[in-house]
């Protein structure tokens, strides 16, 4: 009897020996440092040596089916994960603007932008079913330009030019995400818990990360949101990682959700913790930052600055200040990927065949699309 012979797909599960034959050693590394492991862990599971690990992501020599399957185990991948023929992005931390980039460890950063890679995979992969906002960022100053345009303006230009008018600048994540830019609310380990957030522009599409590891508070998840903007648009052609571009971010941010020329009549000459808190809630900004904010203007000194902060921590250890949770902001929750996912959904798209796209298990896919786990939570008691 003749049998018809064909290649798996990725929309199953392909053979190991296949696997070893379509080997690529960049997934492996991926996978790697996404679980948080060393070469030598690794090569403990696995049973081999470090070196030989070290062979496998160079592309020297591949795995055996044997150890491809041990792989795919240990690292929470299907074998498909493991083959060439999926598109994917190379990018290290040199390409990233980090915030709190000098407590951050290298080995964090690496893993933080394997997050990255995977989130621009998937919006890749939406893509091919979905047609996102186009990409609508300013063009801030002009290259013929002696004299670089300083933050505030570009702030103002920024507000200008997306039409927000006086006042608060509500919505700010809803909005970046309007204008085509990626933003992903990704809850690191506690091995990546020092990042804070981090932007890119090496992609067709700029992309923010921000995690709600180091603070659940939508002040500083707005600030953060718009400090990665400001990178975004001040620091597109530059090397990451100067002191002075962190600087000239938190003054892009400040201005950008709290104009100078419109917030300084209201801001108290003297410290006076509703009178703030009043002011915060009003503009979407944190106490502290006001604080840091009047001490800009010129309306307190640096010593009474130094001294609200110590009074500005008291009350927030005794409780009269209370971090406001991001997700209760629907404006402040990253939604396009996974609004693009529902509507690609409504047209046919299931999310086993986007997982198999992607060779990811679902729960992966489900973590980065922002969609809650659809499972049962055990809890014993």
């Amino acid at each position: 009897m003749n049998r018809r012979f064909r290649q798996p797909s990725l929309f199953e599960s392909p053979a190991a020996a296949t696997v070893a034959d379509l080997f690529d050693p960049v997934r492996l590394t991926q996978a790697r440092v996404l679980a948080g492991k060393t070469k030598h862990e690794l090569a403990e599971d696995l049973g081999v040596s470090a070196a030989a690990v070290g062979q496998y992501e160079a592309g020297i020599t591949a795995p055996r089916p044997d150890h491809l399957k041990r792989l795919a185990e240990v690292l929470g991948y299907p074998l498909a994960f493991f083959a060439k023929g999926r598109p994917y992005v190379r990018i290290d931390a040199s390409m990233a603007h980090f915030r709190s980039l000098r407590s951050t460890r290298v080995g964090q950063r690496a893993k933080a932008m394997e997050v990255a890679e995977q989130v621009w995979e998937l919006t890749n992969a939406l893509e091919r079913h979905i047609e996102l906002p186009p990409v609508n960022l300013p063009v801030i100053g002009s290259e013929n330009s002696s004299r670089p345009i300083g933050p505030e303006s570009a702030a103002r230009e920024v507000r200008k030019f997306w039409g927000i008018g006086a006042g608060p600048f509500r919505h700010a994540v809803r909005t970046l995400e309007i204008h085509g830019v990626v933003v992903s609310l990704v809850s690191m380990d506690e091995d990546v818990a020092r990042v804070d957030a981090f932007s890119t522009s090496i992609f067709p599409r700029p992309l923010v990360i921000l995690t709600p590891d180091r603070a659940n508070d939508v002040y500083r998840h707005r600030f953060t949101a718009c400090h990665e903007l400001g990178h975004l648009l001040l620091h597109r052609n530059v090397i990451p990682g100067d002191l002075e571009q962190e600087k000239e971010a938190d003054r892009f941010a400040a201005e950008l959700l709290a104009p100078a020329a419109e917030i300084a009549d209201e801001l108290p000459v003297r410290f006076r913790l509703q009178a703030l808190d009043e002011v915060s809630r009003r503009w979407g900004v944190s106490v502290k930052s006001l604080v840091r904010r009047c001490r800009e203007l010129g309306i307190i000194s640096d010593a009474s600055a130094r001294r609200s902060y110590v009074r500005l921590q008291q009350a927030t250890d005794s409780g009269l200040l209370r971090p406001e949770p991001i997700t209760k902001f629907q404006g402040e929750t990253p939604v396009l990927l996974l609004s693009a996912f529902e509507l690609a959904e409504q047209h046919g798209l299931e999310l086993k065949t986007l997982a198999a796209e992607l060779a990811w298990p679902h729960r992966r896919v489900r973590q980065l699309l922002g969609q809650p786990d659809p499972r049962p939570s055990l809890r014993l008691v």
